[in-house]
C-alpha cells in the first residue's frame, strides 16, 4: 500500500511596515518636509495638543521622488509627520 504523504500549509509571514504598525496604533500621516518647515508643523501639532511622530522619508522607487532624491543628493533631510490626539490609542476615534 502506498504511503500518503501529509503536506503542512505553510503561510508567508506578514511583513508589517514601520508606517503599517504606526497606523494601526492611531497614528494619521500629515505631510513630507524638509527644513525649516517641518519644525514649525511640529511646533503647531503639539500647540494643538497633538502627540507627533516624524520619521525620516527615505525614498523607495514608488511614484515621482525627483524633488526628494535631487534635495537628499544636496543634503537636505525630509521627515514624515504623523500625529494623533493625546492619549488615543487605536479604535478610539469618536466619528465610530
Amino acid at each position: 500500500m502506498a504511503e500518503k504523504r501529509v503536506f503542512i500549509p505553510i503561510v508567508q509571514a506578514k511583513v508589517v511596515s514601520p508606517e503599517d504598525a504606526l497606523l494601526k496604533d492611531g497614528w494619521v500621516r500629515q505631510t513630507t518636509i524638509g527644513e525649516p518647515r517641518l519644525s514649525e508643523i511640529v511646533q503647531n501639532y503639539k500647540a494643538m495638543g497633538f502627540e507627533v511622530h516624524v520619521e525620516e522619508f527615505k525614498t523607495d522607487g514608488d511614484g515621482c521622488n525627483t524633488c526628494f532624491d535631487a534635495g537628499q543628493g544636496l543634503g537636505f533631510m525630509y521627515g514624515t509627520v504623523y500625529v494623533r490626539k493625546r492619549g488615543e490609542e487605536a479604535g478610539e476615534d469618536e466619528l465610530f
